[in-house]
């Protein structure tokens, strides 16, 4: 059985993006970005929402072979020869490796969670948040950047209401603190 993992960067006051919907934190640099490869490599299968798998496709593309940097080539080897799921209603088509999932989300999800070993990692505060109502993730990562975005996506879900308990934590290059948590505990 998987373990479902909601991992993402956040700033310090708890926004996946920016106002604009752009991802405004800063890039990782070469010892957050390898972090990063790591991660991705142990991911069995990647559960993505529209808007996150849409933004992480720049990993698909041929010049990531080329005009990259060695540690951001093996984060799209990495990303490429991982399987994704993608949930929406509006997408017609995915890139390769991903199949396109317009089915209850739920479902899906636990099915593969019975079905795969490993971690299977969720992208996409929205889509994590459908999963965390239904108590199917086991694990969550905030990755704490030290900037302050002032509005935005949240990682977590507006109107979600969790008890957590800490896991651990972990000091990662670039001043990030990986801040670790599962499920349970009391409000």
């Amino acid at each position: 059985m998987a373990t479902i993992v909601y991992a993402m960067l956040t700033s310090l006051d708890g926004y996946i993006t920016g106002s604009s919907g752009d991802i405004d934190l800063p890039v990782p640099e070469e010892e957050l970005h390898r972090h990063f490869n790591d991660e991705m490599r142990r991911t069995s299968i990647a559960l993505c929402g529209r808007r996150m798998y849409e933004t992480m496709r720049f990993w698909d593309s041929p010049e990531r072979e080329i005009a990259a940097d060695e540690v951001e080539k093996d984060f799209a080897r990495a990303w490429r020869e991982t399987p994704k799921i993608v949930f929406s209603t509006t997408l017609q088509e995915v890139g390769p490796n991903a199949r396109l999932m317009k089915g209850d989300v739920e479902t899906v999800a636990r099915s593969l969670k019975a079905d795969t070993d490993g971690e299977i990692s969720v992208s996409g505060a929205d889509l994590a948040g459908q999963l965390a109502r239904a108590g199917l993730i086991d694990e969550y990562r905030l990755y704490m950047h030290p900037a302050v975005l002032g509005g935005g996506k949240p990682y977590f879900r507006s109107g979600l209401s969790l008890a957590l308990k800490p896991l651990g934590t972990e000091r990662l290059a670039q001043g990030v603190t990986l801040l670790r948590y599962a499920p349970g505990g009391q409000l």
